[in-house]
C-alpha cells in the first residue's frame, strides 16, 4: 500500500478480527510480542489458542507476562509447536523460573533494538499495542517503546491491537498507521502490577540509608524493585529531582505529585521525564497520557551509558538479590516479581558511575526468611547464579545494617565492608569462610562488630568553615583511616592522647577502636571528603570501666581542624549514647597541662570531679548529678 495513500482508509482496509490478523502466522517464523504491561493480551491469547496448527515458531519477547501460557505449550510440545527467546539476563532460581531458564538470552538491553534494526535476529512478525491514532495517523506504542519500537521497524509484518486504554505517551513512541500491516481493534485493561505491600521495618531502614546518598539536584534511575515505599519516603524531603529511567513506576509519579521530582537541573533533556517502559497501576497510566513533562524512548537511547552519563549527579538505584563478599551481584528474578533481573542494570551502573557527581547503589535485604530458616543474601562467593554485574562496577551497596563504597577497595577491604553490613547472625560464618578462601588474612579479627548493629541515629554531617564534616560511629572498615590520622599527628599531641612518645600504631590496636559493639566500646570520627575515601580529622573513643559503670573517654584531633569545636560535639554525643545505653557516668584521664581537655569537660552539665594519680588528672561526671 503507498504512503502516499490516505490514512484514515489505509486503517479501515487494515482492519482485521484477532483470529485474521494470527492466521497471517506461517509455521518456522519469529514473532515478537510487545514488552511488559504493553503486552497486546487478546493477540497473545488468539495465538496461544492456534498454537496447535502452527509448528516451529520462535517467540521473541522482553518481560513476557505470561498472560497466555506460551511456555506450557512450549514444555508440552518439547518445543516443537514453538520456542520462546526471553530477552532477560538473571539466574533465575525460582520456581517460576527454573523452568524458563533455557530460553533466556543474556543482553544489555541497550544493545537489544540493533538486534532488531539489523536484522542480526530478523523478525517476522511483530504483535504490538498502540493507542489510537490521532488526527493525522500516528499511534503511540504507550508504556511499552524500550525494544518494541525497534521490531515494529524492522518486523516484515506489524500487527497492532489498538486500545482505547493505552496511554498517549510523548517522545520518540509514535509509529503511524502507514507502518503497521494490521488493525486489530480491541479494548481490555492493560496489564497492572498490584501495590505493593507496607514496607517491611529493614526496608524502611534501607530506604534512611539511600535518602543521606542523594543530594538534591540529583537525576534518578530506580529500578523496579528499588523504587519501594520506603525509598520514596526517604526522598520525600529532596528537592530538585530529574528521572532518566528505564522504569517509570508509581513511586515516581508520586514523587512527582509531592513536587521533589521537577526535572530542572538534569543537565540533560531539562524539564522532561525520561523513560522507556511503565509498570504500575491505573492511576500511573492515566498520569502518563498526553503529559508534556514526560518522554518516552526506545532502550537503545534510555539505556546507553553514555547518554545516561551526560546528566548530573545521575544515580542508579537497583536491587541485588545476592552478593558475594568481594561484590560480585546477582540480580535473577523472583517469584514476587518477574522484573528483577532485567538486564538494564549494568548500563545504569556503569552510566551513573561516569556522569558529574554521579554514582550507582545496590540494594539488597541482608538476609531472607525461607522455609528452612533465615538465610543470607551475603554469600562468600557466588558460584552456582549468574553474575549481573561484576565487581569491578560496584560501587556504593546498602543494606538495612549500613552503606558502603566499594570503589577502590582490595579484596580483603571489600570483604570487611560486606560483613559489616551482612545480618548480624551470619558475620562470624561469613568472617571464617573468607579466612579459608584466602579473602583476608588469618591474624584478622572481627571483635565484637560481629553482633553490633551500626547507630545510624549517632550520624552528623555540619558545615565548619565551608566545608561538610560528617562526625559518624567507626566501622571496621575504618580502621586504615584511623591509623592514617594517628600517624599524621604532631608529636605533643600523641603524648598528651597516648601519655608516650608512640611512633608505631599497629594494625591490630587499630582493630580495637574500629571493631566495636557501639555500647560497651563506642569510637566516633570525624571524616572529610566523599563518601567511601574520606580524611579522619578527628576521633574520639569510649570504653565501658565495668567495675565502676564509668566510661572513660579521649579525644584526638589533626591540628588543622583543632578550635573549631569537634571536641565538644564529641563530648556530646559520647554522654548522649553513654547515657542511654544505661553507663553512669563519663572520666578521663589526662596532663594538668592540658587545659582544653579540662576546659572542654567542664562544658558538661554534670558535676565535674577533678583527682590527682600519679601525677596524671582524672577528670570524672555523673549522669545523676547535676551542676
Amino acid at each position: 500500500m503507498p504512503n502516499s495513500q490516505y490514512w484514515a482508509d489505509t486503517y479501515v482496509e487494515k482492519r482485521v478480527s484477532p483470529q485474521k490478523a494470527i492466521k497471517q502466522i506461517r509455521s518456522g517464523q519469529r514473532v515478537f510480542i510487545g514488552s511488559g504491561c504493553g503486552e497486546p493480551q487478546i493477540l497473545v491469547q488468539t495465538l496461544t489458542e492456534n498454537a496447535k496448527y502452527i509448528n516451529g515458531l520462535e517467540i521473541v519477547r522482553l518481560l513476557g507476562r505470561e498472560t497466555a501460557s506460551l511456555i506450557a505449550i512450549a514444555d508440552k510440545t518439547m518445543d516443537t509447536s514453538l520456542n520462546v527467546r526471553s530477552i532477560y539476563l538473571g539466574s533465575a532460581k525460582s520456581d517460576l523460573f527454573a523452568k524458563q531458564l533455557r530460553f533466556i538470552t543474556p543482553m544489555n538491553m541497550s544493545d537489544v533494538p540493533s538486534l532488531f534494526l539489523t536484522r542480526k535476529l530478523p523478525l517476522n512478525i511483530a504483535l504490538i499495542q498502540v493507542a489510537p491514532a490521532d488526527d493525522f495517523g500516528w499511534m503511540s506504542l504507550g508504556i511499552s517503546v524500550d525494544v518494541t519500537m525497534a521490531a515494529a521497524r524492522s518486523a516484515d509484518c506489524v500487527i497492532a491491537q489498538v486500545n482505547p486504554r493505552m496511554p498517549r505517551v510523548m517522545g520518540q513512541s509514535f509509529i503511524h498507521v502507514n507502518e503497521v500491516d494490521l488493525i486489530v481493534e480491541y479494548e481490555e485493561e492493560l496489564l497492572s502490577v498490584l501495590p505493593s505491600k507496607e514496607p517491611s521495618e529493614s526496608a524502611q531502614r534501607i530506604g534512611r540509608h539511600i535518602a543521606k546518598l542523594i543530594e538534591d539536584g540529583s537525576t534518578l534511575q530506580i529500578g523496579l524493585d528499588a523504587a519501594t515505599q520506603a525509598t520514596v519516603q526517604g526522598l520525600s524531603d529532596k528537592n530538585d529531582l530529574g528521572v532518566h529511567s528505564q522504569f517509570i513506576t508509581d513511586d515516581t509519579m508520586h514523587l512527582y505529585a509531592r513536587g521533589n521530582i521537577n526535572n530542572r537541573k538534569k543537565g540533560f533533556n531539562d524539564g522532561k521525564m525520561v523513560a522507556s517502559m511503565a509498570v504500575g497501576s491505573k492511576d500511573l497510566y492515566e498520569f502518563l497520557n498526553d503529559n508534556p513533562a514526560i518522554d518516552f524512548h526506545p532502550s537503545d537511547y534510555v539505556n546507553d551509558p553514555f547518554i545516561i552519563s551526560q546528566h548530573n549527579r545521575m544515580v542508579s538505584m537497583n536491587v541485588a538479590r545476592t552478593m558475594d563478599l568481594t561484590g560480585q551481584v546477582s540480580a535473577e528474578a523472583s517469584a514476587a516479581t518477574r522484573f528483577a533481573g532485567v538486564s538494564g542494570i549494568p548500563d545504569f551502573v556503569r552510566g551513573a558511575r561516569r556522569s558529574p557527581g554521579g554514582k550507582s547503589i545496590l540494594m539488597l535485604s541482608s538476609a531472607t526468611e525461607k522455609e528452612s530458616g533465615l538465610q543470607s543474601n551475603i554469600v562468600p562467593q557466588l558460584t552456582d547464579t549468574v553474575v549481573v554485574v561484576p565487581r569491578g562496577d560496584v560501587h556504593h551497596v546498602v543494606t538495612e545494617y549500613g552503606v558502603i563504597n566499594l570503589f577502590g577497595k582490595s579484596i580483603q577491604e571489600r570483604v570487611v565492608a560486606m560483613i559489616t553490613i551482612a545480618h548480624p547472625q551470619f558475620r562470624e560464618e561469613l568472617f571464617e569462610k573468607a579466612k579459608d578462601l584466602g579473602f583476608i588474612g588469618t591474624e584478622r579479627n572481627l571483635g565484637e562488630a560481629a553482633k553490633a548493629v551500626y547507630p545510624v541515629q549517632l550520624e552528623q554531617t555540619i558545615p565548619i568553615d565551608g566545608e561538610e564534616i560528617t562526625i559518624r560511629p567507626a566501622k571496621p572498615v575504618d580502621e586504615r583511616r584511623i591509623q592514617e590520622h594517628y600517624y599524621t599527628l604532631p608529636k605533643e599531641d600523641i603524648l598528651t592522647r597516648f601519655f608516650c612518645q608512640k611512633t608505631i600504631f599497629g594494625r591490630q590496636e587499630m582493630e580495637t577502636r574500629s571493631n566495636v559493639d557501639y555500647i560497651n566500646d563506642l569510637t566516633l570520627i570525624a571524616i572529610v571528603g566523599e563518601f567511601g575515601f574520606g580524611k579522619v580529622i578527628g576521633v574520639a573513643e569510649s570504653m565501658k570501666i565495668k567495675e565502676l559503670n564509668m566510661t572513660e573517654i579521649a579525644f584526638s584531633i589533626s591540628k588543622e581542624y583543632q578550635g573549631k569545636k569537634l571536641g565538644s560535639l564529641f563530648l556530646q554525643k559520647i554522654a548522649a549514647a553513654t547515657r542511654a545505653n544505661g553507663i553512669s557516668g563519663l572520666l578521663a584521664y589526662t596532663f594538668p597541662s592540658n587545659k582544653a581537655m579540662i576546659s572542654l569537660f567542664k562544658t558538661l552539665p554534670y558535676k565535674v570531679r577533678t583527682q590527682y594519680e600519679d601525677g596524671d588528672l582524672i577528670l570524672s561526671c555523673k549522669f545523676n548529678e547535676m551542676a
